[in-house]
């Protein structure tokens, strides 16, 4: 117990400490850092005052043959707890987030990190929230095969390419095709059931990698799909520019990603288009579940109004904290909610589909256990998180709920950044 308990300390620390060089940091880089402490800091929330289930490291022995490689060379891994009893033969396959690299030097430095290098990640994890193996926390899949694969290419599972010179590896793809033939061979292609999952980079990973999943199994199977804070939005930001576009149109052209983008989108649009979700969610085949946020903190933080959008600071207060927002910030931020919600019209119009659209200042809310499923969860029409999920996948109900603007819902855990 004191063990996790210093650990969320540690993480603590370490995120309160990137939030006060955070208007600086801006100014120079824009790469998947502010996005892996913005989730250390939601990790930290979950991890204190519980015992929670460490599940260790299993690297991917054959993928190097494959060229299956993170961005240093190293070999891919993931976390696999076992299922039992009924859930003995269904599998949850859980996709790693933090953000993207974008350029050579974004993509170096992350290859000495976790998201690019297996010789740094985290040799056991916490599992918890929909991952947890605790009924009481996760109603649902509790006791199934329960897998947390690793983001180590930065380009959300999509590319393959190489830069020799700089000595990385862009091999998303290969990533993924070796992780799924390793989990198939250790029993997944008996699964009755599955769902892929994923949130923020592993949700957008989600969407472009749901139909392939499908494909792995029987049409017997039940195969569905939930993204968790993966909708980025194609949006002009405070001093309209196009940040985010800016950013995913390295991600795409240096990582070779518009080849192993939903064919159906690039036939008739540029392949930074096809990375937008926004452009492919329509056209997935297989049943799909969008839970967002509707003022999703990290397109506020890094694609809306980062610094390099906002030289005098005028967005500085609202960004860190919703509260401080002027008259005019939040009518601007209600334009970014009708912009979401009118992308997801075609999508919500599939009885197949589902929907939790909630009015909160957050971002990915599956993995932590207070907004999973706890007693003060947030809820739309009285229904938490993990029971929407549920009715949605075992079909005991259809779920296409979207809250009321903000600040109509308190039930949200908005984050709060100092």
């Amino acid at each position: 117990m004191a063990r996790v308990f210093w650990t969320a300390i540690a993480i603590a620390l370490v995120f309160s400490s990137w939030v006060d060089g955070f208007e600086g940091y801006y100014e120079h880089q824009f790469n998947e850092t502010e996005l892996s402490l913005l989730e250390a800091h939601e990790a930290s929330l979950s991890y204190a005052g519980s015992n929670l289930l460490l599940v260790g490291l299993t690297l991917v022995q054959n993928a190097a043959a494959k060229g299956a490689v993170c961005l240093d060379g190293t070999l891919p891994g993931y976390h696999l707890h076992r299922g039992y009893g009924s859930g003995a033969n269904s599998w949850l396959i859980n996709l790693e987030g933090g953000g993207w690299c974008n350029n050579i030097r974004t993509c170096v430095y992350r290859k000495k990190t976790r998201r690019g290098s297996s010789d740094f990640m985290e040799k056991e994890i916490y599992f918890t929230g929909i991952l947890s193996n605790k009924a009481e926390e996760n109603p649902d899949f509790f006791n199934w095969n329960r897998v947390k694969l690793r983001y180590c290419d930065g380009a959300s599972f999509a590319g393959d390419s190489e830069d020799e010179t700089a000595e990385l590896q862009f091999r998303g793809q290969r990533i993924w095709t070796a992780a799924m033939e390793d989990l198939m061979s250790k029993g997944m292609r008996f699964a009755d059931q599955a769902l892929l999952s994923g949130c923020s980079a592993g949700g957008l990973a989600t969407i472009i990698h749901c139909d392939e999943f499908r494909g792995l199994f029987p049409m017997t199977t039940r195969v569905k799909c939930l993204s968790d804070a993966g909708l980025f939005l194609d949006a002009i930001d405070v001093s309209g520019g196009h940040t985010l576009r800016n950013l995913y149109s390295g991600v795409v052209g240096l990582q070779g990603a518009q080849k192993n983008l939903p064919q159906i989108c690039t036939n008739h649009l540029d392949p930074i288009s096809c990375f937008f979700p926004q452009n492919l969610i329509a056209s997935v085949k297989t049943p799909l579940f969008i839970l967002n946020a509707a003022y999703d903190s990290w397109q506020i933080q890094s694609s809306l109004a980062p610094p390099s959008a906002d030289p005098h600071g005028y967005w500085r207060d609202c960004r860190l904290n919703h509260a401080k927002c002027t008259a005019p910030q939040i009518q601007y931020l209600q334009g970014f909610r009708n912009h979401m919600l009118n992308v997801i019209k075609d999508f919500a119009r599939a009885n197949q589909n589902g929907l939790f659209i909630n009015s909160c200042f957050s971002h990915c809310q599956t993995e932590r256990q207070d907004t999973w499923f706890a007693d003060n969860s947030p809820v739309i029409r009285n229904k938490a998180i993990a029971l929407a999920v549920g009715d949605w996948y075992f079909d005991r109900a259809g779920v296409k709920v979207i809250d009321c603007p903000y600040p109509c819902d308190n039930t949200c855990h908005h984050l709060i950044f100092r």
